[in-house]
């Protein structure tokens, strides 16, 4: 099933993404045998009441989908889509974990996972422009497979910790590195309003195979400037998952965003910098393509 969140006349609702079509999730859920108490029309709220069964909604919501009129929102192009999860809880990233983007920074291979937190206003859609051009001048791409807890999660094993998660998505962890390398800590370069892209859905994993086998590209302008799989994860998803909520639930629709690999701008020669109006597109097999366009600075 592939999930979004869609502007609509009342406000955002969930979605789901069949083909190049959207339908309204609530509408779905309603004439599914999969339906239980209350109304559901933000992707969170439906997280908190199906994360734990989403294989057997989404068969039913599939199988919905085309025959319920009322239902149907509209072709995907006429349709504009938002964050996939525009409320999370938590937005979490993990640093340095593709071992080929630790060799080009020069550091050592992490002992555990590097942690560092964005924040919900960071976060735009596959419909929106890429924030940050006013405050920077060295803004960096980096292409990165986005993770979705779908069930409360506390003190997981690495073997049940996939079990908790409910999909995936391409996610752009655009930084500021003039901002970044100001000082030890990252967030001013990584926490600008509106510039980190993620979706367009949300896939959940009975649909994508293996989350540690997907291969993944960045292009900037057409030309790929990164390349590599998730199976060259330092810490794979589900030592992630586990080692988080060691220490911090984890609650479902929060965000956790895996890495990049090799390839960042910012190490190249000479470095390769966004320019207001350029094109970034996050490929990753199985998942989806993103696709946004720095904007222009604003006054």
């Amino acid at each position: 099933m592939k999930i979004v969140s869609y502007e609509h006349e009342s406000g955002i609702r969930g979605g789901v993404l069949i083909e190049d079509t959207v339908y309204d999730l609530e509408l779905l859920l309603q004439g599914s045998g999969q339906a239980v108490h209350g109304a559901t029309t933000s992707v969170r709220e439906f997280l908190e009441l199906y994360g734990d069964r989403l294989e057997a909604v989404s068969a039913e919501v599939s199988a919905l989908a085309g025959h319920d009129p009322e239902a149907h929102v509209g072709a995907r192009a006429d349709v504009r889509l938002t964050t996939p999860v525009p409320d999370p809880s938590k937005v979490l990233c993990i640093g340095l974990n593709y071992k080929d983007h630790v060799a080009e920074t020069g550091r050592a291979f992490p002992e555990y996972p590097d942690v560092f937190a964005k924040f919900a206003s960071t976060m735009v859609g596959p419909d929106d422009d890429i924030g940050g051009a006013r405050v920077s001048e060295n803004l960096d791409f980096e292409g990165e497979l986005a993770v979705v807890i779908g069930r409360r999660a506390s003190e997981v094993s690495e073997e049940e910790a996939l079990g908790y998660v409910a999909a995936v998505a391409p996610l752009n962890d655009v930084t500021a590195r003039d901002l970044q390398y100001r000082g030890t800590q990252w967030l001013a370069g990584k926490a600008i309003d509106g510039s980190t892209p993620w979706g367009p859905a949300l896939v959940t994993l009975d649909e994508v195979g293996d989350p540690q086998n997907l291969d993944l590209a960045t292009r900037v302008n057409g030309i790929e400037v990164q390349r590599s799989n998730t199976r060259y994860q330092i810490f794979p998803i589900a030592r992630i998952v586990s080692y988080l909520s060691g220490f911090l639930t984890l609650e479902p629709g929060d965000v956790i965003a895996t890495g990049t690999p090799q390839g960042i701008g910012a190490k190249r020669n000479p470095p390769v910098w966004l320019e207001p109006g350029d094109t970034v597109e996050i490929d990753i097999e199985n998942v989806g393509l993103l696709r946004n366009t720095v904007g222009k600075p604003q006054p």
